[in-house]
């Protein structure tokens, strides 16, 4: 995937909260109230900038259909991040995530799409970058 989400910071649909991603930003997420960060594996401001450019852009920001996001996508990967963590299931999500069926859509879309792979090689990319080593591994092991 070529494009990524980072877009300009023009303007928000919201007057107040703290989270930049598009759905708060231009989506359906904007009467939504900001969720208190209160885990471990909630990302942390630094861990979500870096994270943030990487995501792909969604369709319906480039016009090619479908409707902006109803979820904040910062809420819905702390999400997918705590129930990974925890080794839970996804009925067993706390209530103050979005609601468990909308999270597993939202990770179910990206894997099938091939997204949750390309972040994994984006984030690997950054990390070998950071170490002076060659984005992209040369080799394996088996």
């Amino acid at each position: 995937m070529s494009l990524l989400y980072a877009v300009d910071n023009d303007e928000f649909n919201s007057s107040g909260g703290a989270c930049d991603c598009l759905a708060h930003r231009f989506g359906n997420a904007a009467d939504q109230p900001d969720r208190a960060r209160a885990y471990d594996t909630d990302m942390t401001e630094e861990q979500w900038a870096a994270l943030r450019p990487l995501l792909p852009v969604p369709a319906w920001l480039e016009g090619r259909g479908g409707q902006p996001e109803g979820y904040c996508h910062r809420q819905m990967l702390d999400a997918v991040f705590y129930v990974v963590d925890n080794g839970i299931k996804w009925r067993a999500m706390p209530a103050d995530f979005p609601v468990w069926d909308r999270v597993y859509a939202f990770w179910r879309r990206w894997r099938q799409n091939g997204l949750i792979a390309e972040l994994h090689d984006r984030l690997r990319g950054k990390v070998r970058e950071a170490a002076g080593r060659d984005p992209e591994p040369t080799a394996g092991a088996a």
